[in-house]
């Protein structure tokens, strides 16, 4: 799935992922290739990642939004 986390500041990332864990308001979610759409709010905390060649990732962020769709997962963060 693409991955595409972005700030008001710059593209963090874009790229391939195979999996993506982001701190929503409801509690912490993995989101998988073609998982069902949805849009959450998001907490501080980390987004983890894996990319498509194995290396775990991360970014610590304050807040923000993900939109999940076609296996296009949109991060937008402050």
């Amino acid at each position: 799935m693409t991955l595409e986390i972005i700030s008001a500041h710059e593209v963090m990332f874009k790229g391939e992922a195979e999996s993506v864990t982001l701190p929503g308001v409801l509690g912490s979610f993995t989101v998988l290739r073609n998982h069902a759409s949805l849009i959450s709010v998001l907490n501080a905390g980390k987004v983890v990642f894996r990319t498509s060649e194995g290396r775990e990732m991360s970014y610590d962020i304050k807040g923000g939004l993900a939109d999940v769709d076609n296996n296009v997962v949109s991060v937008c963060i402050y």
